[in-house]
């Protein structure tokens, strides 16, 4: 289990493909890795891998197919920035909300717009989950916890602030891209309960 909040910066320094699986080593600093073991897992992109190989300053996962297929891995490049979170330690802090790091689906960024220190971003919002994407409601996009500040008419938007524009890729995102989403698993249950 994950809370949203990035605690490293890291890049995909190698992609080994092959059909519609694949193995990604990320470089990261060695403060992110310390402690760190193999079977641990670790949030990329908000995506929950296991952590296969390890050196200081890079692990290793491998994606099966399901994966691969439901999230924006298939079309990654070398060189990427990729957001990481280790997996919460029982009786720490808990901030952002539950994330389990099980992608519900890839959704495209129609509409980048600054805000005086906000950075405002418009999604998609998939008519399947439109349940589960309400304003003020919590999402993961990339592994990000955030508030959706407005959902409607097919779409959402969430703000971010001067520090989560510096510490994930969400800031460098273009009109177009595409960036993996969790729902509120909370949300999940209760639309699934109330059926």
């Amino acid at each position: 289990m994950f809370s949203g909040l990035v605690t490293g910066k890291a890049e995909l320094a190698e992609i080994k493909k092959q059909g519609h699986t694949m193995a990604l080593t990320i470089k990261t600093t060695p403060d992110f890795l310390t402690g760190a073991k193999i079977g641990d897992s670790i949030a990329v992109n908000g995506c929950c891998l296991t952590a296969e190989e390890l050196t200081p300053n890079s692990f290793t996962v491998t994606m099966m197919p399901q994966s691969f297929n439901k999230t924006i891995f298939k079309d990654s490049q070398v060189g990427d920035q990729v957001n990481v979170e280790r997996a919460l330690a029982a009786g720490g802090r808990f901030e952002g909300h539950i994330v389990t790091g099980h992608i519900d689906d890839t959704i495209q960024l129609l509409k980048k717009k600054v805000n005086e220190n906000a950075l405002e971003l418009t999604f998609d919002r998939p008519k399947r989950l439109k349940k589960q994407l309400i304003s003020q409601g919590s999402v993961a996009l990339n592994g990000v916890s955030l508030t959706i500040m407005q959902a409607k008419k097919g779409k959402f938007s969430v703000g971010l602030i001067p520090h989560t524009q510096d510490e994930t890729n969400l800031s460098k995102l273009e009109t177009g891209d595409y960036v993996n989403l969790e729902t509120d698993v909370i949300g999940k249950y209760v639309e699934a309960n109330l059926k």
